[in-house]
């Protein structure tokens, strides 16, 4: 079991705060110098948030890249410049119940060329495209690859808001790591012949890890919600146990033939399940990607002093 400075935390995200913000609230819960998160979150949606803690933050390079899913209430009827509610309407053509959803559901399935939202987390030229947007810069952000896995609609409910007719859908969604929800509810709408944006935006899974094994950011505890590093490992990553001799050796750094096997990258745990390294196999030996400093190892924890 990896002492409480050193794992990972599932946060559920409240409206209002960035994750940034949310990521400072764990560091000063913790204690630890070094805390990060595995994947933005825009500061009007809630839901999971994966957040390393101390050698959990070593971690977070194999979760960013996990596959995503949300919930999310769309408008189709009206536009904004943000593709959210948050930003200023631009666009009301309206929609009423007629339009084909279905069909443009089927349109925005499966892999993609997807524009990201302009208001984004994007570089564009090392800046992020939001800060020129706000600096009063015209931002063309490039198409990016994108899969939408599943793309539900659970409801519809047509109604008429300041005189417009708009058409609000429930929607489930399962994508690829970079995938813009927002973008989405602007391309659902241009696909009916309107105009759409998100009202609501929640996460419910990354990857493996559920929104409901999370905690409020404010009840957080260290002591009772740390996951530890082998744990979240071995959620993600096939894993390969080393003993004896062998695991010193990979705790320090030091290279050990591999166990062959098609694996691109391997978790190497010791028999209590704590996270050693994490390898590729090259020329019949294991080469790291990443090993845990020796204070996050209770095997080893006595040979240095406690990260934080």
């Amino acid at each position: 079991m990896i002492g409480q400075d050193h794992g990972v935390v599932l946060v559920d995200k409240p409206a209002g705060k960035s994750s940034q913000a949310a990521v400072q609230v764990i560091k000063r819960a913790s204690g630890a110098r070094r805390v990060g998160h595995a994947g933005t979150l825009d500061p009007a949606a809630t839901g999971l948030l994966v957040i390393g803690v101390g050698a959990g933050t070593r971690l977070l390079t194999f979760l960013v890249g996990l596959p995503k899913t949300y919930r999310a209430i769309v408008r189709l009827g009206v536009g904004t410049d943000t593709d959210d509610a948050e930003g200023t309407v631009t666009f009301t053509p309206g929609c009423g119940a007629h339009v084909d959803v279905s069909g443009a559901v089927a349109q925005l399935s499966g892999q993609q060329l997807q524009v990201p939202a302009t208001v984004s987390a994007v570089k564009v030229a090392g800046k992020r495209a939001y800060q020129r947007v706000r600096d009063g810069e015209d931002v063309d952000l490039p198409p990016r690859q994108v899969t939408v896995d599943e793309f539900r609609v659970e409801n519809q409910a047509p109604t008429v808001v300041d005189g417009i007719p708009v058409l609000d859908l429930d929607i489930e969604v399962a994508v690829s790591s970079g995938t813009y929800v927002r973008a989405l509810a602007r391309d659902l709408g241009l696909a009916v012949g309107s105009a759409g944006h998100v009202r609501q935006l929640r996460r419910t899974l990354v990857g493996p890890f559920r929104l409901s094994d999370a905690v409020a950011l404010d009840e957080w505890s260290p002591r009772r919600r740390l996951q530890s590093l082998g744990a979240v490992a071995a959620e993600v990553l096939p894993t390969r146990i080393i003993s004896g001799d062998e695991a010193w050796a990979v705790a320090h750094g030091q290279r050990i033939p591999a166990e062959p096997g098609p694996v691109e990258k391997v978790a190497l745990l010791n028999d209590d399940d704590d996270l050693l390294a994490v390898a590729s196999i090259e020329e019949g030996r294991y080469r790291y990607a990443m090993v845990v400093p020796l204070p996050a190892i209770p095997a080893f924890s006595a040979e240095s002093g406690s990260l934080g």
